[in-house]
């Protein structure tokens, strides 16, 4: 039986994690929906560190909302803005940090957070997402005619890119505590213990 985060019978200590990050921060990617603020503000917690959310601060910088940033400036003018928003924030010390799902996308900010942090990404498939977005106005990107469709050529576009994450935990239908988990089991092989696989699924570090 392959080890995953949920079988490796190690219980990781969080004071090593926060101690072999040094002045890095941990950076959760993924898809809209994927659960990055909810699992990225218990984990931080867990790891003893400041939870920051990239889209909270954008929208704080601005003085407007994320779809107020898309409708007047357009989706271009905010990319910018949340790149150096990302790039401010990983300058300002180790955190928790949750991105859009765009982000990521981003060569340069994924360079940055190759730099400056270890990164996870939350997987969740097309069905976890509608399931949890669809009674939000608040995601511009899906305000389509078909925001299912929507959703699936998202993913086949960032996924990719995705992949390329230290870390990809699934993000799926279970108690949030068991994904915070295998964050920290998945952390712990990668900064503690020799880049050990945690196995996929529903973890694999890399």
């Amino acid at each position: 039986m392959p080890e995953t985060a949920a079988t490796t019978t190690s219980i990781p200590h969080e004071g090593d994690i926060a101690a072999a990050l040094g002045g890095r921060s941990v950076v959760l990617v993924g898809m809209m929906g994927a659960g990055k603020s909810t699992i990225g503000r218990r984990l931080a917690a867990r790891i003893r560190l400041p939870f920051l959310d990239a889209d909270a601060e954008i929208e704080a910088a601005a003085g407007m909302s994320i779809p107020d940033i898309f409708e007047t400036h357009g989706e271009p003018h905010f990319r910018d803005g949340e790149a150096r928003v990302i790039a401010r924030l990983l300058e300002a010390g180790p955190s928790v940090l949750a991105t859009g799902g765009g982000a990521f996308m981003r060569e340069d900010t994924r360079n940055r957070i190759r730099d400056k942090a270890v990164s996870i990404w939350l997987k969740a498939d097309a069905d976890t997402i509608l399931k949890r977005v669809k009674r939000r106005a608040d995601r511009p990107l899906l305000q389509t005619a078909d925001p299912a469709a929507t959703i699936g050529r998202l993913i086949e576009e960032r996924h990719p890119v995705y992949q390329l994450a230290d870390i990809t935990i699934a993000s799926r239908e279970v108690l949030h505590e068991k994904i915070v988990e295998e964050c920290i089991t998945a952390l712990h092989a990668v900064l503690c213990g020799g880049n050990r696989a945690a196995g996929e699924p529903p973890g694999t570090a890399r």
